[in-house]
């Protein structure tokens, strides 16, 4: 598989390309971290919820349990006192829970704002790469000799735009079949920079 192409133009704008894509991940990762932290401000209510219900547990327990030890009072004056830790309870429990549904939202959020950017241009990054290291790597197999430039040739009569080949021969299919190999040279080389590759050495002399 074939990565970058000969050709240095090209190969410069496929390297910075790929620093682009890496560059703009970077961004979104860290757009969708402030998103994160910034809606996570919202638990600061169920946090402070937690806590106070934490607390009045806390103080409700301890004071029943100190009624404990009181003489014939007994749980008679400590029952209510922990009924009330149970409020406590219920109200710690309620902070929690508005604290995890935030985390859940804010992570929702962090990661569609994250991953719909990051997905199209990844994606669309990602197809003309692949395309580009087949189409080179399959390119690159039938070419090691000059007699290989008319299969290049033939194939860029077949693919390249029609005011492309006229700027080479004013007949490139009769240059071909004459086997002119100034025309059969350029018409490979027109076919050879779409698929990122140089010709030859001894094609290229």
């Amino acid at each position: 598989m074939k990565l970058y192409s000969d050709i240095p133009a090209r190969r410069l704008a496929q390297v910075v390309a790929d620093v682009g894509v890496v560059l703009w991940v970077v961004l979104w990762v860290r757009v969708a971290q402030r998103v994160y932290d910034t809606t996570m401000l919202l638990a600061e209510p169920g946090r402070d919820l937690s806590g106070a219900g934490a607390s009045f547990r806390g103080t409700m327990t301890s004071a029943g349990d100190g009624f404990d030890d009181l003489p014939l009072l007994q749980d008679r004056v400590a029952t209510p006192f922990r009924a009330a830790a149970g409020v406590g309870s219920e109200i710690e429990q309620a902070g929690a829970d508005l604290v995890s549904a935030v985390e859940q939202v804010s992570l929702l959020l962090a990661l569609t704002t994250a991953l719909i950017p990051i997905l199209i241009v990844g994606l669309f990054w990602l197809v003309l790469r692949v395309r580009f290291a087949r189409r080179a790597g399959a390119a690159q197999r039938f070419i090691d000799a000059a007699p290989d430039l008319d299969l290049f040739a033939l194939r860029a009569m077949a693919n390249q735009p029609m005011p492309r080949l006229a700027r080479v021969s004013d007949d490139p299919a009769g240059a071909w079949r004459r086997g002119e190999s100034d025309v059969i040279h350029a018409l490979a080389l027109l076919e050879l920079r779409e698929s990122g590759l140089r010709p030859p050495p001894t094609a290229a002399s």
